[in-house]
């Protein structure tokens, strides 16, 4: 269920199903010269058409579009929706959920907004999926799948999803915590028809638990199994005779305790696979001497199908010879924990011709950023992360490697840059050579940072970025931004859907420009800019449309955040402070505000305030 879902106007689903039952009690009525059989009997026989229509609608907009042209659409869209997806998941309660979709058989659900994942947000917050196990335990036993990203899931969440879903196979984790390895070992031991555990981003606890050596005995149905950010030791014997007993296994990312020397036994065991993460890339401390070592080259060679390539947590650059029997093949590549430098980049990167994704550390400089706009033609997302995040850091990309990289990739279409230094004249070039950008993200680590050439603030490169990107839905701006920067976005950012802004802005009417200005504005994350409460209320007649606002470090008082509360009474408006922080005066550190059909949570800690 996703924000179009949530504003449904009809009926409450249990009255939908209600109807929907009499219909076909009508349909076996007394005789068929009934007046009622007659009037009804077509409309059954255009839901049964719609219904299997309606089957190869997998486009979740599609489905709510679908689910607006009348009530008989509705209804028949819900029962055949077995994927539902809800992106906040206090937007609605688990009962509404599951009442108005009965057939789910996947479930993708989101909890914290992204600004958690750089601190900004208390834990404890909430975001908790036992409600959501619970409720589907009871609705869903044919449950298949469940997609997590920024929950608080428990031991006792992956027990139920084991011992209450016969049939369950895919279970996917992406910036979730709360559980442990005792947990991982219960689940994996209970669901035998297991085919997907992907462990992404997610804080798992060491609970001394050997939880892959819990997998059942026999031939596994494992096809993906991603643990890279599982900070603990392995059982590495049980984990290469779990890999010998998966002959479908395509996927597979280890962790850092993973040697270059145990990646190749299972390479060896796996050369099937299509997606690789290495692990540590680097040899084992209690390697003697006189070992021999493995013929790295030769698994690399031997695995034919493999397209991504991932890992390298703590390399050795002398080992990345290793990997140049698949660089012809690769589509993707994640060096952003290989601190590698231009000239151990270039030999292969040189052979990666076919890449369209690529992530990379800042440690390769703008050398390294040329050579891959010269042989990546057909790059499609790029992502450059820092080695040293700090604001007053010696930047080693900068707008040389932006430049080189808008005239060599011209079908880029996402891009997120972290450099210490940009000019208006990189960024607009990028909009002109890289029209198709959907994404763009410039991070200019430095506050309030102009253009280092002209001294002018960045208002123009933005600006061109939004008018000459037309299919652009995620921004995200820095560096010295005037309110001329918002005026732009509000102008010609019209498929804008997510807006990312940190200290930025002159005034007020910087986030009314937005406000007013972009139709189809979904989410709106602003730390650190200079926006209070009139800026806040310029944006009534579009709040019930997002998903959800956040604003941290900017100048909201309670007074106003109490104005939007009181006139939007379907909006959750939340007030955070820190854990420890005393409620003092009338300034707002935190707002996070959000449409909900169930209006304020119950489960609210006492650093929240919910007005």
């Amino acid at each position: 269920m996703s924000e179009d879902d949530e504003r449904q106007q009809y009926p409450p689903p249990d009255l939908e199903f209600a109807s929907n039952k009499a219909r076909n009690c009508n349909s076996t009525g007394s005789g068929s010269g009934h007046p009622e059989f007659q009037s009804t009997y077509p409309d059954q026989v255009l839901e049964n058409v719609l219904e299997n229509v309606l089957h190869f609608l997998t486009s979740r907009r599609d489905r709510n579009a679908a689910s607006l042209v009348c009530k008989s659409w509705y209804r028949v869209e819900a029962l055949t929706r077995s994927e539902l997806f809800i992106g906040n998941c206090y937007a609605v309660s688990p009962g509404r959920a599951t009442a108005r979709f009965t057939r789910v058989k996947t479930l993708h659900l989101k909890g914290k907004p992204r600004f958690a994942d750089f601190n900004l947000m208390p834990p404890d917050w909430g975001a908790h999926f036992n409600p959501w196990a619970l409720a589907m335990a009871k609705a869903y036993p044919w449950l298949e799948k469940v997609h997590l990203k920024r929950m608080s899931v428990t031991d006792d969440d992956l027990a139920t999803l084991a011992e209450l879903f016969l049939g369950f196979k895919e279970l996917v984790l992406v910036c979730c915590d709360g559980f442990g390895t005792s947990g991982l070992g219960i689940f994996v031991n209970k669901c035998r028809q297991l085919k997907v555990l992907d462990l992404i981003e997610s804080e798992v606890s060491d609970d001394e638990t050997d939880w892959i050596s819990c997998f059942p005995e026999g031939e596994s149905n494992l096809e993906s199994l991603i643990f890279d950010c599982v900070e603990c030791h392995i059982n590495f014997e049980a984990l290469e005779r779990l890999v010998a007993r998966s002959p479908s296994l395509k996927k597979f990312k280890l962790n850092r305790y993973v040697s270059i020397g145990q990646l190749y036994r299972l390479m060896v065991r796996a050369p099937q696979l299509t997606h690789l993460g290495t692990g540590s890339f680097s040899p084992s401390d209690i390697v003697g001497q006189g070992d021999q070592e493995p013929d790295y080259v030769a698994a690399f060679a031997a695995c034919r199908s493999l397209v991504c390539l991932s890992g390298f947590r703590e390399i050795i650059p002398d080992y990345l010879p290793a990997i140049y029997p698949v660089c012809a093949n690769l589509t993707s590549l994640n060096f952003s924990y290989a601190n590698i430098t231009a000239e151990q980049l270039k030999p292969i990167i040189s052979k990666c011709h076919k890449l369209q994704t690529f992530w990379v550390l800042d440690s390769i400089c703008d050398e390294g950023l040329q050579a891959v706009a010269a042989t990546c033609k057909d790059l499609r997302e790029l992502r450059v992360f820092p080695v040293d995040p700090r604001e007053d850091s010696d930047g080693p990309v900068s707008e040389v490697g932006l430049q080189a990289i808008s005239e060599g990739c011209r079908k880029l279409q996402s891009i997120l840059y972290f450099c210490q230094r940009m000019t208006n004249a990189a960024v607009i070039a990028m909009s002109k050579n890289c029209p198709d950008l959907v994404v763009f993200r410039l991070c200019i680590m430095g506050r309030h940072r102009a253009d280092p050439v002209t001294g002018e603030p960045m208002d123009d490169g933005f600006g061109a970025i939004v008018m000459n990107c037309k299919k652009l839905t995620r921004l995200a701006v820095s560096g010295l931004l005037t309110d001329k920067a918002f005026g732009y976005i509000g102008r010609h950012g019209k498929l804008v859907r997510t807006l990312s802004v940190a200290f930025a802005g002159d005034s007020d009417m910087a986030l009314k420009y937005v406000l007013e200005g972009c139709p189809q504005l979904q989410k709106l994350e602003i730390r650190d800019s200079p926006f209070g409460d009139a800026a806040l209320r310029s944006g009534l007649h579009h709040y019930y449309n997002m998903r959800f606002l956040w604003m941290s470090s900017c100048r909201l008082t309670h007074h106003g955040c109490q104005e939007i509360a009181r006139a939007m009474p379907r909006l959750v408006v939340e007030v955070i402070r820190s854990a420890d922080e005393e409620e003092m005066d009338d300034v707002v550190g935190t707002l996070y505000m959000y449409r909900s059909l169930e209006g304020p949570r119950t489960d609210a800690p006492k650093f929240v305030t919910i007005l």
